[in-house]
């Protein structure tokens, strides 16, 4: 991304909190074991409004004067030297902000600032968090607890950042097509050497080879490969059972390119279908076309939701499943849609209708543990000014 993309996001959350005063801070790294960190990601909305990719830094955006800051951290040399650091310049460069201070200059700053604001607009907890079952980044939280002490109120400006980055900019949209287009390579590779594989892992090398070899920046989010049962697991991640004939193997794989996440799901069998396994798989095909049919703008979201439980109601009943209401919950115990974009679930802003420029997924699945069968097809679909695209339909959907 250019930096007028930056820099022209922070002009329009400016207009968003009428000319108010603005502190995001980085992520910081993690431990992943004893002395050593896993690579880094940036907090979404620190990077939509600077393109900073470094921990540690920290933006001030004050819209009453339109001036904006970058904060750097204290680097020491030797941590400079085994893991490298961001120059002023080069941050400069990239966020198109003209001024960079150190975190002890930034002090005295929020000061001044303090006595011009009454107000300071930042970022708390995600929407759900206490649902989590992870420990957040301690960035955001620790960020807020130092402007409570300088200002008189701290507001959360999530709703205003999730609903400019609900509708995506022609340059956001590039970059998720591109990375959509890593994606489907790399299934097209692994769907035609299925019957060669004898464990999910090999997919998923085969699958991190394709997408870093095509200029992908690596996965969006950890692959699921799961053969069998395993596929009832909605976010299994471990990738390392046997797949055996005539057993189905759902991929969930999405490569990110530039910042921006793509997100796609497969079911293919190894070797030839059971008549079951093709009657469970049609049910979802044929409900997945029905469901991207509804998406368009202006389509209310709660009518979106009421279509789609009577598709996959019809769906169940075909492949002689419970199909009330209980039964939808049961089979498909996950959501039909996300958001996407920067986040691989990227908040659409809680609308009450879909907009023209809002991505979405759309992904549809009957998973039945007792008898080992899980099927899910994700497509990732843009919504036009006079219904919809469906970017990843280059990839066929047959089992």
């Amino acid at each position: 991304m250019d930096s007028t993309f930056f820099a022209e996001n922070r002009q329009r959350l400016t207009a968003s909190v009428k000319g108010g005063l603005t502190v995001l801070s980085a992520y910081e790294r993690q431990q992943r074991s004893n002395d050593s960190a896993h690579a880094f990601v940036q907090e979404s909305n620190f990077w939509y409004l600077t393109g900073i990719e470094e921990p540690d830094w920290m933006v001030i955006i004050d819209g009453s004067t339109n001036k904006t800051w970058l904060v750097s951290p204290e680097v020491s040399e030797v941590h400079a030297t085994f893991d490298g650091s961001l120059s002023a310049d080069v941050a400069k460069r990239i966020s198109g902000v003209s001024s960079v201070i150190t975190a002890d200059e930034s002090i005295g700053l929020l000061r001044k600032l303090a006595k011009a604001h009454s107000v300071v607009h930042t970022i708390g907890k995600p929407a759900h968090s206490d649902y989590f079952n992870f420990a957040l980044n301690p960035s955001i939280n620790r960020n807020w607890r130092m402007l409570e002490r300088q200002f008189a109120k701290v507001n959360d400006v999530q709703r205003e950042l999730n609903e400019l980055r609900a509708i995506k900019r022609p340059e956001e949209i590039a970059m998720i097509r591109q990375a959509i287009s890593y994606t489907i390579n790399s299934f097209e590779l692994v769907k035609k050497a299925l019957n060669t594989y004898k464990h999910e892992y090999e997919i998923e090398a085969d699958f991190s080879h394709a997408i870093r070899r095509n200029g992908s920046a690596g996965y969006a989010y950890d692959p699921i490969i799961a053969a069998g049962a395993n596929a009832c697991t909605l976010h299994y991640m471990k990738n390392s059972d046997k797949i055996m004939s005539k057993q189905l193997v759902l991929m969930d794989v999405g490569a990110s390119y530039g910042g921006y996440a793509a997100d796609i799901t497969r079911t293919y069998v190894k070797g030839e279908p059971t008549k079951r396994q093709r009657d469970v798989h049609a049910a979802v095909e044929t409900a997945h076309h029905r469901i991207i049919d509804l998406i368009a703008p202006m389509k209310s979201v709660q009518e979106y939701q009421n279509d789609v439980d009577t598709i996959m109601s019809e769906a169940l009943k075909s492949v002689g499943l419970a199909h009330d209401e209980a039964g939808i919950r049961r089979y498909m115990p996950h959501a039909v849609s996300h958001g996407l974009g920067i986040d691989v679930h990227d908040s659409l802003g809680a609308p009450k209708y879909f907009k023209d420029g809002m991505v979405l997924t759309a992904e549809p699945g009957i998973y039945i543990p007792e008898e080992k069968i899980g099927v899910r097809i994700e497509d990732d679909i843009l919504i036009t000014s006079d219904g919809n695209e469906n970017l990843s339909a280059r990839l066929s959907t047959g089992l």
